[in-house]
């Protein structure tokens, strides 16, 4: 393992009690100067804990955005959906992908179903908050990419309606604090966690609830249909979301490099398939 990848994983792996650590610290020192205010063990407590709590806070944000990548040679998978769908928030033009390193998305890309070879997927207007069901990519089925071992999976979070435009942006910005908070199944919705050959982990994110056909322990081979595309999770729209990772967990995972045979992932605004 090179220094970079020793680095991108414990950075991974400390975030989440970063984090926590400093939440708990800020909120319990707070309350501590409210409850015993006459107190000047709490005053004084107050003066450093309270600077402690915030640090270990940004420095759990830290972690997710300016760690940095584990790098490695990339594996190539078979594309998890079949047709014409466009990469957004693609790993061709940056990494970290989506912005941050947090839950392994180092690598990730969005896809959504692009019916039409000379123009992007159609989205619905009339609102920030349209119905799933309103959007092409809703109810697609999403494939396996590679023979794989299932070793996990969440099938019940509801698909809620769309975040777009100004408002649903703000909105969706106010809900994605709590989603992290709830940890894989708050970010990634319904998701299938595989394991791959090399004893690396593939995650299909954001799908319709109740759609996922596999079970924990399941083998599956290259193609077979695993669930249907939705809108659960961390999601604006309804799309797919895939990455790789080192470990099941993507709460304490790092991102690894892949590809997707036999063109390559396709950069954002881009169209896989035909």
């Amino acid at each position: 393992m090179s220094a970079n990848a020793g680095i991108a994983r414990a950075f991974a792996r400390a975030r989440v009690p970063l984090g926590i650590g400093g939440v708990v610290l800020v909120v319990g020192t707070a309350a501590w100067a409210l409850i015993d205010r006459g107190s000047d063990t709490a005053i004084d407590a107050l003066t450093w804990l309270l600077p402690t709590g915030l640090a270990l806070i940004a420095l759990g944000f830290l972690a997710t955005v300016f760690a940095p990548v584990s790098g490695g040679e990339p594996i190539t998978l078979a594309s998890p959906v079949t047709g014409r769908w466009v990469a957004f928030n693609s790993p061709t033009d940056k990494v970290p992908s989506h912005g941050t390193h947090g839950f392994g998305q180092s690598y990730a890309v969005d896809l959504l179903t692009a019916p039409d070879a000379d123009a992007p997927p159609p989205t619905p207007a009339g609102g920030a908050f349209r119905a799933p069901e309103d959007y092409p990519s809703f109810g697609q089925p999403i494939h396996a990419p590679a023979d794989a071992d299932v070793v996990a999976v969440v099938s019940t979070v509801r698909d809620h309606r769309s975040r777009i435009g100004s408002i649903g942006t703000f909105y969706f910005s106010l809900e994605a604090a709590v989603r992290e908070v709830r940890g894989s199944r708050g970010m990634l919705g319904n998701h299938v966690v595989l394991r791959l050959a090399d004893g690396s982990h593939f995650v299909l994110a954001h799908l319709r609830r109740g759609s996922v056909t596999v079970a924990p322990g399941d083998r599956v081979r290259t193609g077979q249909v695993l669930a249907q595309c939705g809108n659960s999770g961390n999601s604006t729209e309804p799309h797919l979301h895939c990455q790789r990772q080192d470990i099941a967990r993507s709460a304490f995972a790092a991102g690894l490099p892949w590809t997707m045979g036999p063109r390559g992932i396709p950069a954002t605004g881009d169209v896989t398939g035909g």
